[in-house]
């Protein structure tokens, strides 16, 4: 592995360039170079699919009175709707080598796209310390289950966080920041390392279920949803379970931007995507189906199996699979966009690595396990930032595939010239801000308004249609597009 942070060289065609729109981590990459394989992709996957999260999403599934077959066919929909928005976000992120809030300037403009950059930013650097919280739960009971006398510490608190847990938060917190420090090529090793890691686990897991319970499961709870009420649970999990990524197809091309082909977006993609979510669905209700059959209770996360493992020394390599699952999806979901979207910000001050330890920082100095045991900032303060998440992928993928047919002038991105293509009214689209707003509107009431509770799981999509059908509305007629490589601004992309 490299060394975190690599000597760069500028392009000499950068020098005519705005330094408070490009530096090397804001810059496009060289087609030349690119690393990112199919595996790559499929294991970012591998691991994001098997969060711990998205295991207590489908399991309420269970709890909601779906059946095993009806749990598959609701995420093989999801899935599938899933894989199609990946690839439409993950061929942009190749084709111009940009990551998301310099793709974000395109249809906000060189100033206005601090908007959409930000609010991914914000969302993300609260669940980086969420996550990082709830994977300290994992590593607690771990050293509890080694050293039984670190109980003692258990006993002390500061500023809502035992001693222990300060010191298992700290410990995690340090070992993804020095994964970060190694760039987007020290998390794709990461990833790739993960990725097997909790395939075997998860699978070994689930065999351990039906040794248990020799084979015989649940198959769903005594009373079970069925005629139209079934369809309709099984069309909101789909729903659901695609807006669950409602952050990460917004900035997808951060890592598309390495990729080698499209070729390996498609194909990393799909098998990390379809194959994967039916083994994860599997996985789901030999679990749920197991526990229940056992004690009809309905668990709410893998590690509640893993917590019944008898063997010390099994139930220790289990939460250390967990653990190491939960690190991984917290560096890709919630790191890498706000290290670019405070890079953005700041992109004199700050490269990827320095943006990446101030949103370490962020993540830390808010208190999460303060944030997380608080309904109400995660139901109304992230919940309502999720939202608009919806109405911002609809207005970018619209403006990008639908208005400009894909034609980006790539250098006219980074110049605050007057005259530059995405200068628009001192920096910001207002056409794209008047589009957002009411797209931001009816995404927000469709998820929180009591009385639209019946759409609220399909708000990201409405949302998302609201501001692709806004914005080719409102383009302007007859105007040409040109498309300029960003070869020549670009810079290799091991230096990212």
């Amino acid at each position: 592995m490299a060394r975190p942070g690599p000597t760069r060289t500028v392009p000499e065609q950068a020098a005519g360039l705005s330094s408070r729109l490009y530096n090397h981590d804001l810059a496009p990459t060289r087609v030349e170079g690119r690393s990112w394989k199919a595996y790559n992709i499929f294991t970012l996957w591998a691991v994001d699919v098997h969060s711990l999260g998205n295991y207590g999403f489908a399991l309420g599934l269970f709890a909601l009175g779906l059946g095993a077959w009806q749990i598959l066919v609701s995420l093989g929909i999801g899935a599938l709707l899933l894989f199609v928005l990946l690839t439409i976000a993950g061929y942009m992120g190749y084709r111009t080598g940009l990551p998301f809030p310099v793709m974000s300037r395109i249809a906000f403009g060189v100033r206005g796209a601090q908007l959409p950059a930000m609010v991914r930013g914000v969302v993300a650097i609260a669940w980086f310390g969420i996550q990082t919280y709830l994977v300290t739960q994992v590593l607690t009971v771990m050293v509890l289950a080694v050293a039984p006398a670190a109980q003692a510490l258990e006993a002390v608190s500061f500023l809502g966080l035992s001693v222990l847990g300060w010191i298992c938060f700290v410990a995690l917190w340090v070992v993804q920041v020095v994964i970060l420090l190694y760039g987007m090529d020290g998390i794709r090793r990461y990833e790739a390392f993960a990725g097997p890691v909790v395939l075997v686990t998860l699978a070994a897991l689930a065999g351990w279920m039906l040794w248990q319970t020799g084979g015989d499961i649940a198959v769903s709870t005594p009373l079970p949803l069925t005629g139209g009420a079934m369809w309709v649970q099984i069309l909101a999990g789909a729903s659901l379970w695609t807006a669950i990524y409602g952050t990460f197809v917004l900035n997808f091309c951060d890592f598309t931007r390495s990729s080698a082909s499209t070729t390996a977006i498609r194909r990393g993609s799909f098998w990390g995507i379809l194959p994967n979510t039916v083994f994860f669905g599997c996985v789901v209700v030999v679990l749920a189906g197991g526990q229940f059959r056992i004690d009809g209770q309905v668990i709410s996360s893998p590690s509640d199996v893993v917590n019944t493992i008898p063997n010390t020394p099994l139930l220790l390599l289990a939460s250390a699979a967990l653990l190491v699952l939960t690190v991984a999806v917290n560096l890709m979901a919630n790191f890498v966009a706000p290290c670019y979207a405070l890079s953005n910000l700041m992109p004199r001050v700050l490269d990827f690595r320095r943006a990446g330890v101030v949103s370490a920082v962020l993540g830390l100095v808010i208190l999460p396990w303060n944030l997380y045991d608080n309904p109400t900032v995660i139901v109304y303060f992230l919940g309502v930032l999720g939202a608009l998440l919806g109405p911002l992928f609809g207005i970018v993928m619209a403006d990008y595939w639908l208005v400009r047919r894909g034609r980006i002038d790539v250098p006219a991105l980074y110049t605050e010239a007057s005259d530059g293509a995405y200068h628009y009214r001192r920096g910001v689209n207002v056409r794209a801000v008047a589009v957002f707003v009411p797209s931001a509107v009816v995404a927000v009431a469709a998820g929180f308004v009591p009385a639209l509770e019946a759409v609220a799981p399909f708000s990201w999509f409405l949302g998302a249609a609201m501001g692709a059908v806004l914005t080719v509305l409102v383009a302007p007629r007859g105007t040409e597009y040109r498309a300029v490589s960003g070869e020549r601004i670009a810079v290799d992309p091991s230096e990212h």
